[in-house]
């Protein structure tokens, strides 16, 4: 194999790549994962997402249904988690470059490198954004008597960075890597 250490890189940028992606299909489109719930556990359950809420239709940015948490800085920062599509995408072309790396030349593991270094920053970014958010949201439902808790999406999220800061070390360290096999003495005859 031409370059054996581009491939723990390699394998956690692709986990975090796919959690990211599981992230980005949120509720409304996926209701199985999401950021808050509110309401008690049923299918009357309140589940917020990255494009909108339970019923809602998809779009960037939207309103919650406590009108203590309808504050224009809450809108605009539930704008602003248009970041994990961002870093899903960002952690695809890590991924992308990483299998030229693999299976072929240096530039590749550089590229991934660099890549995964951006979809690092933009997924903590989102994860400190996503606990913000949804942490204010949920103590204002709280103090409504509203049951509220944090969905699993935020720990998607903080899996995603975790392997992506694993993955940025690795391809980091992996640019150092042997990439070409050794040349055997030719016999002397």
């Amino acid at each position: 194999m031409p370059a054996g250490p581009a491939l723990p890189g390699l394998l956690l940028v692709f986990a975090a790549m796919v959690l990211l992606i599981f992230v980005s299909v949120s509720a409304p489109t996926w209701d199985k994962i999401s950021f808050l719930n509110v309401g008690s556990v049923g299918a009357q359950q309140m589940r917020y997402g990255v494009f909108g809420f339970t019923g809602s239709g998809r779009s960037i940015g939207y309103d919650f249904s406590d009108p203590r948490a309808n504050t224009t800085v809450m809108h605009n920062l539930t704008k602003t988690l248009i970041l994990h599509p961002i870093a899903a995408g960002l952690s695809g072309l890590a991924f992308l470059f990483g299998l030229c790396g693999a299976s072929y030349h240096r530039a590749g593991t550089i590229l991934m490198t660099l890549l995964a270094g951006l979809a690092t920053l933009a997924t903590l970014l989102a994860w400190v954004i996503d606990m913000v958010l949804f942490g204010i949201t949920r103590n204002r439902y709280r103090g409504d008597n509203i049951p509220a808790q944090y969905g699993n999406a935020n720990w998607l999220t903080l899996g995603a960075l975790v392997a992506l800061m694993l993955g940025f070390c690795a391809s980091a360290c992996g640019v150092f890597g042997r990439y070409r096999r050794r040349r055997e003495p030719t016999p002397t005859y």
